[in-house]
């Protein structure tokens, strides 16, 4: 059911930051350009394989946002977008991250205690950014149902798992093995 998604990621150009193995692709960066049949497909695997019993859908900014979208118009789910801009609204919580090429801050609104989500980001590689966006939920008291990182690059799933004691669902395993995008494994294998 994968078989779009992982022929796109299949082909996905590789560019170097340092040392980090960054590669491109609709789904992580919008680039090149994000076919429907694509997010059709990761909406229907999420739909099947993953508990969307969910008060609202929350992506982490920016590459979270179309995956949220396309979600919440198939479920009838309002979304809320943790942004890369503070806003200075009451009870705003600020995320400090570190990602594989950087830091930086996110903000998050619109959650309360007893919220309960489904987050939803592209890519897990280096875990710092769900860790910490996690770690600030569960400050927050929101109750994370299901957290998703679509693509599970390298040990980024089982770094989040192993520091947050807390089950990742992952939709395609990947990782980066002499230039190309290698297919590990899929939700559904």
């Amino acid at each position: 059911m994968l078989s779009e998604t992982k022929k796109s990621l299949e082909n996905s150009p590789i560019v170097k930051k340092g040392e980090y193995n960054y590669f491109v692709n609709p789904i992580s960066d919008g680039i090149p350009q994000m076919e429907p049949k694509i997010l059709r497909e990761i909406t229907s695997v999420i739909k099947k394989y993953v508990n969307t019993d969910v008060d609202k859908i929350v992506a982490i900014e920016a590459m979270g946002i179309h995956l949220a979208t396309a979600l919440s118009l198939d479920l009838d789910i309002p979304f809320v977008v943790i942004r890369k801009r503070e806003y200075g609204l009451e009870g705003e919580k600020v995320v400090s991250q570190k990602t594989g090429y950087g830091e930086s801050k996110l903000y998050i609104n619109d959650l309360k205690k007893g919220d309960k989500i489904l987050l939803i980001d592209d890519v897990v590689s280096t875990g710092g950014t769900f860790i910490a966006t996690l770690k600030a939920l569960k400050e927050m008291g929101v109750e994370i149902v299901s957290p998703i990182g679509v693509i599970d690059k390298g040990n980024g799933k089982e770094i989040v798992e192993k520091e947050l004691e807390m089950d990742i669902i992952s939709l395609v395993k990947i990782d980066v093995i002499d230039g190309k995008v290698v297919i590990e494994s899929t939700i559904e294998d």
